[in-house]
This record gives structure tokens, C-alpha cells and sequence, in this order.
């Protein structure tokens, strides 16, 4: 699914139909996207909506100059991750741009998100993920439910890795998948025992 969205994205891109990109963007990824945001900032819907409010307004601002370095679901989860480190460090509305169509389908697409959310955390899995910190927890998602790879993976969380240094996202993706490894086994073990989180 992720390679049609791509083509799609790109497509509508490439011919310089900005909003359609936009709209496919969005509501491919969208519910991913805010998961994600709603992981890194803690489970506070409030933070996770502003974010994603700012990401739908990043995404329009950035859209045309977008260089296909990454793949537009990349680009979307680095931009996810800018905003929400403004967010945590900033809980005002910043000024922002009139974007009417994009906001009404960014908060279709958050709340239709959030509802989703409440609901899928009531599993066990879900038990067992509230104890991993938050970046253990955003590593989990983005690799076994995203299914990104390790590349991805170390060019959206760690903001010190730039986009075209090859050998530092390696680097940085051997850490990651590591760090996966030792997560992966404390689950299973917690998993197999049936412990109580």
C-alpha cells in the first residue's frame, strides 16, 4: 500500500497538483502520523492535535520544494517530529497560514485518529508498550506496525542525523535496531511470564 501511496503522492506532485499530493498524503498516512504524535508527546491529545494542526501547515508550506531525498511518508514523520519538539517547548499558537481545506481534512483526519487510538489501548500489547519510555515505544510502532526500515527509522527520530549523510544513518540505524532487539526480547519475556504490567 505504501508504494501505491508513494506513486500517487508523487504523481499528483510531479504534475504540480499540490493539494491533491496533499489530500493523498494525508489521508494515507495521516492516522499513522498522528499515532505517532500522540506516542512522542505522551498520550496529551491536546499537544498530539496542535502538532498535528502544525504538521498539516508545515506539510503545505514545504510541499513544493519537497526534493524526493526520502519518501514522502518519511518526510511526513521527520516533519511530525519537528513540530512536536515545538510543541513541547512551545504550547502557544504560533501565527500561521489560512490553509482552510488542508485544516478541515488535518482535523478529520486527527479526530477520527484519536477516537481509533482510545480504543486500540485496551489490549495487552498495549499494557505491555505503556511500560517502554517513549522513544522505546515510537521504535516499536514505526518498525513492527509501520513497518519502516532502519534507515527511516534513525532519519525520523534522531534529529541530529541529516537526510543525505549516508554513513551516520547507518550508524545511527545499527543503534536503533539494536535498541529494538533489547525491547523485543523484554516483551516477549514479560509476555511469556503473563506478568501484570
Amino acid at each position: 500500500m505504501s508504494s501505491q501511496l508513494e506513486e500517487q503522492i508523487r504523481a499528483h506532485h510531479d504534475a504540480g497538483r499540490f493539494d491533491q499530493a496533499l489530500t493523498v498524503a494525508l489521508e494515507g498516512y495521516g492516522r499513522e502520523v498522528m499515532g505517532f504524535l500522540m506516542l512522542r508527546l505522551r498520550r496529551d491529545e491536546g499537544l498530539a492535535a496542535e502538532a498535528f494542526s502544525q504538521l498539516g501547515e508545515d506539510l503545505w508550506k514545504g510541499i513544493e520544494s519537497f526534493g524526493w531525498r526520502s519518501s514522502f511518508r518519511t518526510w511526513m514523520y521527520v516533519l511530525a517530529r519537528n513540530a512536536a519538539s515545538r510543541q513541547g517547548r512551545d504550547r502557544h499558537r504560533r501565527d500561521g497560514v489560512a490553509l482552510s481545506e488542508v485544516s478541515e481534512l488535518v482535523a478529520r483526519v486527527r479526530t477520527q485518529t484519536l477516537t481509533f487510538l482510545r480504543t486500540e489501548a485496551k489490549d495487552r500489547f498495549a499494557e505491555l508498550r505503556a511500560e517502554l519510555s517513549p522513544e522505546e515505544q515510537q521504535l516499536l510502532v514505526l518498525r513492527v506496525k509501520r513497518g519502516l526500515g532502519w534507515s527511516e527509522i534513525a532519519t525520523i527520530l534522531d534529529e541530529e542525523v541529516a537526510d543525505d549523510d549516508e554513513e551516520a544513518i547507518k550508524r545511527v540505524a545499527a543503534r536503533y535496531r539494536q535498541r529494538f532487539k533489547s525491547v523485543k526480547d523484554r516483551l516477549r519475556k514479560r509476555a511469556a511470564k503473563g506478568e501484570e504490567p
